[in-house]
């Protein structure tokens, strides 16, 4: 075992399976307790169990670590606070959080439901507002600690996972907002986006040319939990692991405006906006495109070179 973060208290949510397991594995390994969160549910958010959280902190103890096993929803405000609640009575103080929990519902926007619409919402965003909710005020009282969430590079849009999407958006956005609301209180926020074989991942209808393993998402997720993160004053950032590869997000930003002289109207607006403001290259309707022009011409009996 390492002491990467000895003495510290962590909360890994979704830590049954992947992704979560491995930064709960690790984070025991450096010499953190662990609070082991995980609503045991399928992809696809069905049939939870508790069995998979306790499989863990079974696995913690074997190794010589410590850990304690919370089976509740955080998509529920009580649930976020029962995790909280759990390091707090069990530890007496809490260090980082970890939010990983998530499911997915397929559909193309057109199609989508209500019913497949909530529950990832809930589950991703509102997930990693309960914990940040509750571990905030703690940590503010504090005046230290780390809040992780875990993001997606499909913040960026998705064809059939417009659900998904949005909600890793949102998560980016409320880790932004915790690094801003919560540095005068000495704590950091972060996101990871992490590219990984796991039971979401097996799902991706492309192959993926840079990917990893999920102990390598847990190896960044160690280190921004640690105090040498917090030294290099590392907040507000999106960092993404895909194997060998480790790189940041830029921050949003304007990139080009025009002024009018007077009031806009759709008529000067149509002068300006094309030519002056111009847009920003969409990346993957690009590569969507080129997907559907290949299909295209490989569907052509008799299509020359």
């Amino acid at each position: 075992m390492g002491n990467f973060l000895a003495g510290k208290v962590v909360a890994v949510t979704g830590a049954g399976r992947g992704i979560g397991r491995a930064v709960a594995l690790a984070a025991a390994a450096e010499g953190a307790r662990v609070v082991v969160n995980d609503h045991g549910v399928s992809v696809e958010g069905a049939s939870p169990t508790s069995e998979v959280a306790e499989a863990v902190v079974k696995e913690i103890g074997a190794a010589g670590g410590e850990a304690v096993a919370v089976a509740d929803d955080i998509s529920t405000m009580a649930g976020g606070q029962r995790v909280v609640d759990e390091a707090l009575s069990r530890y007496g103080h809490l260090d980082g959080v970890v939010c990983v929990a998530g499911i997915l519902r397929e559909r193309m926007l057109f199609n989508m439901t209500e019913e497949e619409w909530d529950p990832v919402l809930a589950t991703h965003l509102k997930g990693t507002f309960t914990v940040f909710r509750a571990a905030s005020a703690v940590m503010r009282a504090q005046r230290s600690g780390t809040l992780i969430g875990f993001t997606s590079g499909n913040h960026r849009g998705s064809v059939a996972q417009a659900n998904y999407s949005a909600a890793k958006g949102g998560v980016i956005s409320l880790v932004r907002s915790a690094a801003l609301g919560l540095h005068k209180y000495g704590v950091t926020a972060n996101a990871v986006a992490p590219v990984a074989r796991t039971r979401m991942s097996a799902n991706v209808p492309m192959e993926l040319t840079e990917i990893g393993e999920p102990e390598d998402v847990a190896a960044l997720v160690v280190y921004l939990l640690s105090d040498r993160a917090r030294q290099e004053r590392i907040t507000g950032q999106v960092y993404t692991i895909a194997g060998p590869k480790l790189a940041v997000w830029a921050q949003p930003r304007e990139l080009r405006a025009a002024y009018a002289e007077g009031p806009w109207t759709p008529e000067r607006i149509a002068q300006h906006l094309p030519g002056t403001v111009g847009t920003d290259p969409m990346p993957l309707l690009r590569q969507l495109e080129a997907m559907e022009t290949a299909a295209r011409d490989g569907a052509r009996p008799n299509a020359q070179g």
